[in-house]
Parts: structure tokens; sequence; C-alpha cells
């Protein structure tokens, strides 16, 4: 699907209570939105829209806007007015074919190379310093030499301006390659001061005038990721920053692409999710006028109805602020990026980077501490994670297509492993597991092991034995030797990833990727071996030992030069693992003794029939 489909219900279930009319605009547009124009005249429309999303932007409109009562909107959200159930109309509705790519031909003297195309241009990033933020940056500084200048948005944070997050950022390791051989650009790096939760994003009105007449490329990656986090600062960051960049975006003077990370678990709800956006479970602008109306409180009880099939505020928000972008768009060139589960990088800058400890890198980190054993996976289930160097490749090579192919469609790029090149989960906690051992952790509490059950009460019973119990125990002893216990406050911690994890490994999604395979094949070989986002060429197992190589240097802060002790430990830590069973068996074994008579005659019978055959040996 190359299409911005919405794919609408065949009823409109909004209640009359949120309808509300809009204020008059500009002529084609307020005739689009009020529902005047005919399919006919909707269909040359540039405004970046197809037919199905217009409609879908229509019914924003027509349901209520920012000036919605707040009394109103809270009565139409708690009578389930905003939720679609409706079976879906097909993918476009107006009838067309989706485009296809055109494949790349030597012979095509049009062609512009995806580094060439970023030269002189200036690029704005918004969560710059955020995970994904920081390998982009360091992508296009490397990859495209004769970019103008990048401007960060950077939140001045605990008492430091953001000049000084800035060196500190330019300082990590992910810039060594940089500051040794290029150090000169590193100065194109340009902060603006601002925050995404802010009005106007916080920037000055000097910094926004810099930023209108200079800056042709965005890409918009901040967001809160926190999968617990409180509605009310989720919809601020995930959907009221959304609405706040694009208002600046199309203030800019010469804007050829805008690029918005989403997650390709917005549409967790179902199974199969395409390349398209689904319809809203509610109106945005509903959404944002209860944020501002409702006491916190209140908000916490009411997430879990609003959230519905959902897990989290995250999957929420992100799925209402592409309806957001859907909205306020306009005329504007946009794409979206879906990725899935983003992990450490597969080759770039260097592979295995990463810097922090979300996803699976924690429980993968627990489970080599030998402090994780047992978790609720469904272990043939695909486990789509994607590393983070194919994600900014992928966004970069979206920026070069949504500018130099100027196209009425909202483009979307599910960024995904599952299709292409599946890794199921039984696969990876091989791969971990005999990666971890083969480059064990400084400091290794006990011999890494574990299992994927889908058994919650024996996960339950697992869990209380082979986390909790063994946790008291030793902070137990901690106490008693004077030292501060800390296990079982990290146990409480793992317990808590885990449950935000548990509904991603007990669940599997198909998530269709034509346009990123498409994408790909519009790129020359040379571009190709630049911005690698081909997932088919990931060797799983070579890459999770580098992930694990990487988590180990990157965030323990362990040097290669430990490793052999480090070997050594984890020898000494196997025979303490086969010793503590032996000693387990043995002792369960004498239990079941005790109390049974039965048994222990069988016991004692068997170790009479085994003592005349010992005897005998010495005569065969």
């Amino acid at each position: 699907m190359s299409h911005a489909v919405v794919k609408k219900p065949e009823t409109d279930t909004c209640n009359s209570s949120l309808k509300q009319s809009l204020h008059p605009a500009q002529s084609h547009d307020a005739k689009l939105l009020n529902g005047s124009l005919t399919s006919h005249q909707l269909q040359p429309r540039t405004n970046g829209l197809t037919h199905a999303a217009a409609s879908s932007a229509a019914s924003v409109a027509s349901s209520g806007g920012s000036g919605l009562s707040p009394a109103a909107a809270m009565a139409g959200l708690l009578s389930g007015a905003g939720a679609s159930t409706a079976l879906p109309l097909p993918p476009n509705s107006n009838g067309e074919q989706s485009p296809s790519y055109e494949r790349y031909r030597a012979d095509d003297s049009s062609y512009v190379p995806v580094g060439q195309f970023f030269a002189g241009r200036s690029v704005f990033i918004t969560g710059g310093t955020g995970f994904m933020g920081k390998v982009l940056v360091e992508k296009l500084l490397r990859s495209c030499p004769d970019i103008r200048n990048i401007y960060l948005l950077i939140r001045p944070k605990r008492g430091q301006e953001v000049s000084a997050r800035l060196t500190e950022l330019l300082n990590a390791p992910l810039f060594e390659s940089l500051r040794r051989e290029k150090p000169k650009e590193l100065s194109k790096v340009i902060p603006i001061s601002g925050d995404i939760t802010s009005e106007e994003l916080g920037i000055s009105e000097k910094d926004q005038n810099l930023l209108c007449r200079n800056v042709s490329i965005v890409f918009h990656s901040a967001a809160t990721v926190k999968f617990d986090e409180k509605l009310k600062l989720s919809v601020t960051i995930n959907m009221l920053g959304t609405k706040r960049l694009v208002e600046l975006c199309h203030r800019m003077m010469s804007l050829d692409a805008l690029i918005h990370v989403s997650t390709a678990y917005c549409n967790c709800d179902r199974t199969d999710v395409e390349e398209v956006i689904y319809e809203r479970p509610y109106n945005p602008d509903d959404i944002i006028s209860l944020i501002n109306w409702l006491p916190e409180d209140i908000l916490d009880q009411l997430t879990p109805r609003l959230i519905g099939k959902r897990p989290n505020t995250y999957t929420f928000t992100k799925a209402l602020a592409e309806h957001m972008l859907l909205k306020e768009a306009g005329n504007l060139p946009v794409a979206i990026v879906r990725p899935s589960i983003v992990t450490a990088s597969l080759n770039e800058p260097f592979a295995g980077w990463v810097d922090n400890f979300n996803g699976p890198t924690g429980l993968v980190s627990a489970l080599a501490k030998g402090m994780f054993r047992t978790m609720m996976c469904e272990k043939n289930y695909v486990a789509d994670m994607v590393p983070v160097d194919i994600v900014i490749n992928l966004m970069i090579a979206a920026a070069w297509r949504t500018a130099t192919h100027k196209s009425n469609d909202l483009r979307i790029y599910n960024c995904c492993t599952g299709q292409r090149n599946p890794l199921i989960w039984s696969e990876f906690v091989k791969y971990a597991m005999c990666s971890v051992r083969k480059h064990p952790l400084e400091g290794c509490l006990w011999y890494p092991t574990g299992e994927l059950r889908m058994n919650r009460p024996m996960n339950t019973l697992n869990c209380i034995v082979k986390h909790f119990l063994p946790a008291y125990i030793v902070d137990g002893v901690a106490r008693l030797m004077g030292k501060k216990p800390f296990v079982v406050n990290v146990q409480n911690k793992i317990a808590k990833a885990v449950e935000c994890l548990e509904y991603f490994a007990t669940r599997q999604w198909r998530f269709k990727d034509d346009n990123v395979h498409g994408l790909l094949h519009t790129l020359s070989p040379k571009d190709r071996e630049i911005f690698v986002f081909d997932v088919r060429h990931i060797h799983w197992d070579k890459y999770v030992e580098r992930y694990v190589l990487g988590f180990r240097e990157f965030l323990f802060k362990q040097r290669p030069e430990s490793l052999p002790d480090s070997r050594k430990r984890m020898v000494r830590l196997y025979y303490l693992h086969q010793l503590t069973k032996l000693v387990a068996v043995l002792l369960t074994w004498r239990f079941l003794m005790s109390r049974s008579k039965r048994l222990n005659d069988m016991w004692s019978a068997f170790l009479d029939n085994a003592l005349k055959m010992a005897r005998l040996i010495p005569f065969l």
C-alpha cells in the first residue's frame, strides 16, 4: 500500500453531542472538511491526502475541534462514541490502484543520490538526544558530508544549558569516529532551545524564524516511549507535540519532507497491520480536551477504558498522533515510519551500540547477570525486532523519496523484520543465552539459565522460587554483613519491565512492509550499500552476539580485556549451579522418602540390588 488510507467503519458511531460546526476556512479546504466537495472534485486534491484519508479528516473536523466543550467530549467518550467497531472498507475507497515504485535504472539521468540530495540542506530534528536521534545525527554527518546544518531541539535539563547538553552529546562514544576523522562536521550541529511539551515547542521567536528560513527536512522522533506513562503526559508529548511541530512546519518556506516516527504497534489491537492509517479510536481533539479539563487522578481511572484493547498509553497516543498528523498536515510533504521493537545497532556507527535498558535489552541484561529466569512468552511467535541503524537509514531514504517524488499520498513505512527475516522468541533466547555465557558480565551473580512459559501459575511459582526467594536471601545476608540490600529492588524493576513486555511476547502480528520493499528498489546499488535497510541481510545469531557485547561495553562499561576473568568466574558458577541442582534433588528425594514408607522400601530394594551388582563387577 502506498496511499495513506484510513480504514473507515461502515457506520459513524459518533454521538451527536460531539458534533460541532467548523469555523470558516479558506475556500477549498473549508469545502472539503464540510463535505461539500464531490468525489470527483476531491480526486485531484494536492494537500497530501488521498480521498479516503480526506474523508477521515472531514469526519474528524465535523465531530469536533479544539474548541469542543470538555463536558461534551467526556460525555461522548464515556458513552463509547469515539470507538470504531464496524468492519473496515477496502483500503482504497476511490477505486484507484496503489501506485507502484519504479525500480532504479542505471541509465536514469534524473536520479539524485541520497547523500547528494542532502547537500546544502538544513535539517531539523526533534528527539535528537534520544536513542534513535543520536544515531540519526551521526549518520547524516557521516554519510551526507555536504549537509549544511542540523538543528537539534534540546530541552534545558537539570540546570544544564542546551549548549552543554550538546557538547555532552557530541562527546559520546557514538561520535568517536567523527571526532577523529571529520571533527569539523560536528560544528554543523546547532542546538535549538525548546521543549516538546510547551506551546510553540518552547522555541523563541528568533529561533522559529531561523528554522522557517533555512530548514527543508524535518525528522520528528521526539516521544515518550514509557509504556506506563501517565495519559496526560503521553498525550502532551506524543499528540500535542506533533500538532505543534506541524504548525511550525506550515511556516517553513522550503519544506520538502516531514518524517514522523510512529510505531508499528500503534495498531496492536489488530493482527494484520498494513501500511495504512486505520480509523481512529477517538477524536484526538476530544482526548486533548479531556486532559486539559479533568484532574489527573480521574484521568488515571479512565485510562484503561479509554485505551481499550491497547496495552498502554504509548500505543494509544501514537495511533491518535497519526490521525492528528493526517488532519493537520494539509499540503505538507509527509511520510510516517513505523518501527517495531528498536534494538542495538547492526553495523553503524559500530555493531551493538545501545544506550538504554528499554525493551529486550533490560531483560537480556538481567539474564546475563543471572537474575532473570522465567517469563510469560509464546516461544514460537515472531520477536519483531529491528536494529536502530536499519530504522535510521529507512528514515533518511523516506525523506529523500518524499522530497524527490512529490505526491498527494501520505506514505507509511512499516519498518519490521517479521515478514522478510523472522526471528522467533525461542531462537532469540537461545542466541542470547549462548552469547551471555560466552561473553559474561563482570560480577555475574549466577549462571544464566531461563525458560519461556505460557502456563501462568507455573510461571508465577518459578518467579517466586527463582527470582524473589533468592533475592530476599541475598538481601538478608547483605543486611547481616552491614551492607545495603538491593537485589529485591532490582527484581521489582525486572518484574515491572516483564509486565510491560509480556503483551508483545504473548501475541503475534503480521506487519506488511510493501512500501519499505518498494523504496529499497528505487535506490541505486551504491545508496543501498550506504543506507542499508534490507532486513534480509541480518544474521540473527551474529547480531545477538554483537548485541550482548554492545550492552556489556556501552551500558555496563566493561572492557573486552576483562572477559578472560569473567569467563573463569562463569565456569565456577556453572559447577556451583549443577551442584545446587543436585543438592535440591537429593533434599527433595529425602523429604519424599521420609513421608512415604512404600517409596522408602522401593529405594532400599534398589540399593540392595545395586550393591549386589557392584560385587559381581570384578568377576565380569
